[in-house]
């Protein structure tokens, strides 16, 4: 079969981690173009990779011979990005969040379901090993209905972590703070583990810590899903260092977590074992990234292929991107949200 033929739009921080992957995947993609409004990061990018055109325009892609082309570009530009590219032909995998609205997702979603095009959300911590069988456990019923979660992240994002950057922590092109930016990866965790869409939120925000921006830097909610069970969560980027986050999920006949990417699992009656994450050689950036951008990567170009679906879609991406912002709702209004006012 013929190569992929990849684009990356957005050579910056997380792009590190694409670099790498495009390397190993050699075999099967050919990276055609790197696109960054900043033209030495597009060269950079481009330098690794025999056949690759930097560009500072990614709308120079449109309509060119590119199979799959990925988003890593502030968060504002997600939506307009992906739509113009699944318009033109092009396949798209973006990075979470998929946007900073409702409203964009379900345009984004509505895009992809007329031209027929492969759309797909990274939430690469998904595929954590220990995660997947967590999942696995629920589904065969084994811990039982599953009454409680909770998750709490405590990283640390000084004011200099904002000052270099033109569009971290704003709310108009980053849509928050600790909670669309670091909390969302166990946000979807969770979600995806109970299985139910949200009955309810009520939640609160506030900025203690941080002089330069006016996004939350702490979060707490309490949501109800339809399935009856409650999620506590809690997230701050004002702690001292990148702690492990942490998730449980609490089931009638047992419980089962996560502590970074180690998963725990206790069923009633048997003894506690550990899942230990295997990195397939593939460790870019912070460890909290984790190592399963390259399976859901490999994933996505698996469903180009073969015309298959994609696992994290946008349907899927668009569920914690519910959650966030049904908080920032709720933080804002100061009363409970339910459903139906998302």
């Amino acid at each position: 079969m013929a190569k992929l033929k990849v684009a990356m739009i957005g050579c910056g921080r997380i792009s590190g981690v694409y670099r790498e992957v495009f390397k190993k995947l050699n075999d099967d993609i050919e990276v055609v173009y790197a696109v960054d409004k900043d033209e030495n990061k597009a060269l950079d990018f481009a330098q690794d990779f025999s056949n690759c055109k930097a560009l500072t325009d990614y709308k120079d892609i449109l309509g060119k011979e590119v199979d799959v082309v990925h988003i890593a570009t502030p968060h504002y530009l997600h939506a307009p990005m992906a739509i113009d590219c699944m318009n033109h032909g092009h396949h798209v995998l973006t990075e979470k969040p998929m946007a900073i609205s409702l409203e964009e997702a379900d345009k984004m979603i509505d895009t992809a379901d007329k031209t027929g095009v492969k759309f797909g959300v990274i939430f690469q911590t998904r595929y954590v090993k220990g995660c997947m069988e967590i999942k696995k456990l629920i589904e065969e019923g084994k811990l039982g209905k599953i009454i409680g979660a909770r998750s709490y992240l405590s990283w640390t994002r000084p004011d200099s972590y904002y000052e270099q950057s033109d569009w971290k922590g704003t709310w108009d092109k980053e849509g928050g703070g600790v909670l669309i930016d670091q909390a969302i990866h166990s946000i979807d965790r969770v979600q995806w583990l109970i299985g139910s869409d949200i009955e309810w939120i009520e939640g609160s925000m506030d900025n203690r810590t941080h002089s330069v921006v006016d996004v939350e830097d702490v979060a707490e909610a309490l949501i109800k899903f339809k399935n009856g069970c409650l999620y506590q969560l809690y997230a701050c980027n004002s702690y001292v260092y990148d702690a492990p986050i942490e998730i449980e999920v609490v089931g009638e006949k047992g419980k089962a977590g996560l502590i970074q990417d180690l998963a725990w699992i206790q069923l009633d009656g048997e003894e506690r074992y550990e899942i230990h994450e295997g990195y397939d050689g593939l460790q870019v950036g912070p460890s909290y990234w984790g190592s399963s951008h390259i399976t859901q990567i490999k994933d996505f170009y698996k469903s180009v292929k073969e015309n298959k679906p994609v696992y994290i879609d946008g349907r899927e991406g668009r569920k914690a991107l519910e959650i966030v912002l049904g908080i920032y709702k709720s933080a804002r209004e100061g009363k409970r949200i339910e459903k139906g006012q998302l």
